[in-house]
């Protein structure tokens, strides 16, 4: 591992168009933080740069991150894939115990560790990846089968869920279905197999929502928040005042005036709402633009990578992408109800960020020596 860092250093053998796509939506988050949060930070930490401080520094180091894993053969994460998948394991049951896990509003989500909060469903997503991509790999056509295809995956799954839905985290539980059904269908395994467990998972979840006294006030502020306009509908009422407020061209950069104590997690999960004021619908485009050109990227990586496992690799990140970016637009956009996941690379938070950026560096070393065409991700010949 050593002799590839030593290795010499050639940019120009990378995607440059989902590097570059990464550094300005990395970039603009650290200075839309600073937007949604200098208020709230001068107020509860007398420090209106407190959370841009911190996400500057999660930056640092995730890029830091991101060029050693630019420099690491992926091949390398076969190896690991099996002890990382066990040791995100370990850390999913650490965070539930008292002592260790931090709880925050009712959940423990987090590791409390020194200046930062390790939350171990970031860390599980990238390491499912690996196994996925790994174990596909491995399996080939058996991957059809149901007892040495399908049901393996399917008892991994669950565990991993059980221990998300403990904390509780139905994001992320979701999120990584999501991931981990995509990769299958891709891989070739049989629809029905899909279908089945769908049917046989659906009256879990519509259990866990019933049973749920959090959850069942979410879906109602969904369908009709403005019942309850100043509980449980607030937060979706405010995003869409900020998105109303902002128009085609925005307030303008910093004027935005729903984050000053309106509009709550305005600089997390709701940060597209304050870029929707500030910026407009023109800023939100963007967004969306930057966002489908960073998948798109890589899922042409994904395509032209020159074996399985790295096909699958690259695959299962551009999904995770694609699925949180989704999620996240149509939560605060009221299309979704409310699910607690990040904006990648734009929210704040350490976890999403750093881990985030290690992705983006495997994707761009599996994308060195392909020659990827700059506009449409083929090959160039």
């Amino acid at each position: 591992m050593l002799a590839m860092l030593r290795k010499p250093f050639n940019l120009a053998e990378y995607d440059l168009v989902l590097l570059l796509m990464v550094v300005a939506l990395t970039s603009f988050g650290i200075v839309m933080v600073y937007s949604a949060s200098s208020v709230m930070a001068a107020k509860n930490f007398h420090d209106g740069a407190y959370f841009l401080k911190r996400q500057g520094i999660f930056a640092l180091v995730g890029c830091a991150g991101a060029l050693v894993a630019m420099r690491i053969d992926y091949q390398v994460w076969r190896r690991w894939a099996v002890p990382l998948l066990f040791l995100s394991l370990i850390l999913l049951v650490l965070v539930l115990i008292p002592g260790i896990g931090g709880k925050v509003k009712g959940a423990s989500r987090w590791i409390r560790l020194p200046g930062f909060n390790l939350q171990p469903s970031e860390f599980t997503k990238i390491a499912l990846i690996m196994y996925m991509a790994y174990s596909i790999d491995k399996k080939q056509d058996r991957i059809r089968l149901l007892s040495a295809g399908f049901l393996p995956y399917m008892v991994v799954l669950m565990i991993l869920l059980g221990l998300l839905l403990k904390q509780p985290d139905m994001g992320a539980a979701l999120t990584l279905a999501a991931v981990t059904i995509t990769m299958l269908f891709a891989a070739g395994t049989r629809l029905i197999f899909i279908l089945g467990s769908g049917m046989v998972a659906m009256p879990f979840v519509v259990y866990l929502v019933v049973h749920s006294a959090y959850r069942l006030k979410r879906i109602k502020a969904f369908m009709n928040p403005e019942q309850d306009p100043t509980g449980i509908g607030w937060q979706i009422i405010q995003s869409k005042y900020a998105f109303g407020a902002g128009g085609f061209f925005g307030q303008g950069l910093g004027e935005g005036k729903q984050k000053l104590f309106y509009l709550p997690e305005a600089h997390t999960d709701f940060i597209l709402s304050v870029i929707g004021e500030e910026l407009g619908f023109i800023g939100v485009i963007v967004i969306i633009g930057m966002f489908f050109i960073l998948v798109q990227r890589a899922m042409r990586i994904a395509m032209a990578a020159q074996d399985t496992f790295g096909r699958f690799l690259a695959l299962g990140i551009a999904v995770l992408f694609a699925i949180e970016a989704v999620v996240n637009m149509a939560v605060v956009t009221g299309l979704f109800p409310t699910k607690g996941l990040a904006l990648p690379f734009l929210s704040y938070g350490g976890s999403s960020l750093l881990i985030s950026l290690f992705a983006v560096g495997i994707l761009l070393n599996i994308s060195a020596g392909l020659k990827l065409a700059p506009l449409t991700g083929k090959e160039a010949k």
